[in-house]
């Protein structure tokens, strides 16, 4: 291979007696070149000489940086019929990595040209510096040994374009040398054990060379069964399905490298964002050849890449220009064989030349590439479901490409098997018969692999749904500026109705807000809000979803009733006296009164003396205490559910009217006690003794003092008598409120109690009248 003119040769031996070529980077006479804004991949070779027939290996190796690395080997049409496993070393910590698989069942050329090799699946470890690999047949195998000049390809990534630049990633210097064994030289066995202790580097050979014409991208399948369950069905015929586009005939072959390409027909859905080859880096001086077309795309194959998942976003453009390079320089394919690739960020990039709007004849799906297109998810899904981020990207690709050929992503077509072999499902194709295939489908659905992995492959059905249309999930999450009773919503007026959906917003053209079934507001497609004034009257309101296929989607609908007419308080807020002790300072008072609203009252507030909160029953009362001689407002406030009020605040003063108040008649002792309202009370036991208190007011109440001696008294009122209390008590009670009297309203009365003179315990002592004027 090649060498570049900045590189100085030498040799070491290895502790294996074998010569390894090395070479160092000799300074360079540009002063800018350490500096320079971009540098190409490059792939580094090592041979895997050391082991058995059935084993080839390399142990624990230095090498200059790389990031991606694979296995390759003479002939395309060849098959590893084996295991082949990598350790690396973490050019960042110096950690080794535990054994990881190489996916060897990768997809053939099916036209394979000269210089094609058969290769592994590229993984993609992160920078490192070491590695060690070991390539193993399977035991029990009928199969030829493995197959000859067994390579591990390191691919280092290059420096970082312009755009990775200002997303913060670095990139390690050039590469200082490459190196291949001496033809002849064994290397030392596999081992755990630390590098060499002369601290020489081990590097490859330059994969920068000059490679045999470009393959046309494809070859003989291996077909390794694997599992259950067709996800394809084949046709004997090529009777189309409901679903099917009215093109779905066998493709004409490709147009030839020298022919025009065809124009780009426009799609029913918006093209997404997708990052260029140019600015992802591609070096196009390593595949000249142009690119093929097909006739148009019937379907999309999602694949994944394998590898780590652990990249940061920054680091995507370098891992495509390693596939990029594996593919063309390991592989010896004409360039990348994935139409396009998605990160986990959901960022979508170019892959193939040939535009991005155009057929491009790819080579990712081996029998079925002459009808699809194929996208790539970076990093390995077999453990770890995609983000959504990376399916709504592939949703809104998939969705954009098939557009352009009428299709719907949520539905099938017929492919053309190009290729005798079979699926991971264990379904047959023969190469010319025709099968049904979901639009959307995965590697495995049309090659004996499991990419894109079982959990990216579980998650197509939501990449099919999210493309296809329409919006899923619209619901009506809260309605501001109303308030919901049963199931009805109230308002003044002003209204903004918030909504979700479970359908990415990157695939939705718009919303519209609906009052009475008509769009009365229109927002983005990112948009979670949108804001109406309502009519006075009952609406019906809602949310349509726009898909970008055109697909509508439509919430269920709320009714909300705008209104603004005030609660009333058929009853003011009124104040009653009741039963319990007595003091200057807190009076027992019962609040009560009457709310009502001509739609839904929602509450009713106590604003002042104190504040409490009621609820929506219209007739409420409520225990409290006031203090005596002081005119206090107790103000109420009725809420309906719209957000109107009504507030009333009436005033009342409760009054102690002392026992020296009343005009007596009979006989009566006075008696002085802190114990008493004012210090003293009137006592007596004389049947017919009375008091009489007169005064203006809405209630009273009559205290008096209590105990196991005391008796009886009746009670009239305004000349009439309407009770007969019981003073007696098991224990000794002082200022108790024992009978109450309300009326509606104010008005001048007259109370009078008189001794009834109970036998064995005739003595009745009163305290005072409390009235509220």
């Amino acid at each position: 291979m090649k060498r570049r003119a900045w590189l100085t040769l030498g040799a070491v031996v290895l502790g294996g007696g074998g010569v390894v070529t090395y070479a160092v980077a000799s300074p360079s006479s540009d002063p800018g070149a350490a500096g320079r804004a971009k540098r190409p991949a490059k792939v580094y070779d090592l041979a895997l000489k050391g082991g058995t027939g059935d084993k080839r290996e390399l142990p624990r190796t230095d090498t200059q940086p790389f990031s991606m690395l694979g296995v390759s080997w003479t002939g395309a049409a060849k098959r590893l019929d084996g295991a082949a496993q990598v350790r690396t070393r973490s050019l960042k910590t110096g950690q080794w990595s535990a054994w990881q698989d190489l996916e060897l069942n990768a997809d053939p050329l099916e036209n394979p040209g000269v210089g094609v090799r058969g290769a592994s699946e590229p993984l993609w470890v992160g920078p490192s510096d070491g590695m060690q690999v070991q390539v193993i047949r399977k035991n029990g195998s009928s199969s030829s040994a493995l197959p000859k000049d067994l390579e591990v390809n390191l691919v280092d990534p290059g420096v970082l374009t312009d755009a990775e630049t200002k997303t913060g990633g670095s990139a390690a210097e050039p590469a200082a040398f490459v190196a291949d064994e001496t033809p002849g030289a064994t290397a030392s066995a596999p081992t755990d054990s630390a590098t060499p202790s002369d601290g020489t580097t081990a590097a490859p050979t330059d994969g920068q060379t000059a490679t045999s014409p470009a393959a046309t991208d494809t070859t003989p399948a291996a077909t390794d069964s694997v599992p259950p369950s067709a996800s394809a069905s084949p046709t004997d015929s090529a009777s189309p399905s409901d679903s099917a586009s009215p093109t779905d005939s066998v493709s004409p072959s490709p147009s030839t490298s020298s022919s025009a390409p065809p124009s780009a027909p426009p799609s029913t859905v918006p093209e997404p964002p997708i990052v260029s080859r140019a600015d992802w880096g591609a070096d196009e001086s390593i595949s000249p050849e142009a690119p093929e077309y097909n006739a148009d795309v019937k379907a999309v194959f999602v694949h994944h890449t394998d590898g780590a998942n652990d990249y940061t976003c920054a680091d995507s453009p370098s891992i495509i220009r390693s596939i990029y390079a594996y593919h063309v320089q390991v592989s010896g394919w004409k360039d990348i064989g994935y139409n396009f690739l998605v990160d986990k960020c959901g960022t979508i990039f170019e892959g193939r030349k040939g535009g991005v709007d155009l057929p491009v004849f790819g080579a990712h799906t081996y029998g079925w590439n002459r009808e699809s297109a194929g996208v790539a998810v970076l990093g390995d899904y077999t453990t770890t479901s995609a983000t959504n981020a990376t399916l709504a990207s592939v949703a809104r690709l998939a969705a954009w490409k098939l557009g352009q050929y009428g299709a719907d992503p949520a539905g099938t077509t017929q492919l053309t098997a190009g290729a005798d072999q079979h699926n991971y499902f264990n379904t047959n194709f023969t190469a010319g018969s025709k099968y049904t295939f979901q639009r959307i489908s995965g590697h495995r659905d049309g090659y004996n692999t499991q990419c894109p992995g079982g959990l990216l492959y579980d998650q197509l059905p939501t990449i099919r749904t999210w493309a296809s249309g329409p919006v899923q999930g619209l619901k009506v999450g809260s309605v501001d500026g109303a308030a919901l009773s049963g199931s009805t919503y109230y308002t003044k007026g002003g209204i903004t109705v918030r909504w979700t959906a479970t359908t990415p917003a990157s695939l939705i053209s718009k919303f519209e807000l609906l009052v009475d079934g008509k769009s009365v507001a229109t927002t983005s497609g990112t948009a979670t809000s949108a804001g109406v004034t309502l009519a006075l009257g009952s609406h019906t309101v809602a949310v349509r979803a726009v898909h970008q296929s055109g697909r509508t989607a439509t919430s269920a609908a709320l009714t909300v009733v705008a209104e603004t007419t005030a609660p009333t308080f058929t009853t003011n807020p009124n104040l009653s006296l009741r039963s319990g002790t007595v003091s200057t300072s807190a009076i027992p008072v019962t609040l009560g009164w009457k709310a009502t609203d001509d739609k839904a009252l929602r509450y009713v507030k106590l604003l002042s003396p104190t504040t409490a909160t009621f609820g929506p029953t219209t007739t409420t009362t409520s225990n409290s205490t006031a203090k005596s001689g002081a005119a206090t407002i107790w103000s109420m406030r009725a809420y309906d559910y719209a957000g109107n009020y009504r507030t009333s605040s009436p005033s009342y003063t409760p009054v102690i009217l002392q026992e020296t108040a009343a005009t007596k008649s009979g006989s009566w002792t006075t008696r002085s006690s802190t114990s008493y309202l004012g210090g003293q009370s009137y006592s007596s036991g004389s049947k017919g003794a009375s008091l009489t208190w007169t005064f203006t007011g809405r209630s009273a109440a009559w205290v008096v003092s209590r105990a196991a001696s005391s008796g009886q008294a009746y009670v009239y009122v305004d000349g009439t008598k309407i009770s007969t209390v019981d003073l007696k008590s098991s224990t000794t009670l002082y200022r108790q409120a024992i009978w109450t009297k309300t009326w509606s309203s104010s008005a001048k009365h007259t109370i009078k109690i008189v001794v009834v003179g109970t036998s064995g315990r005739p003595t009745v002592t009163t305290d005072s009248l409390v009235y509220i004027k």
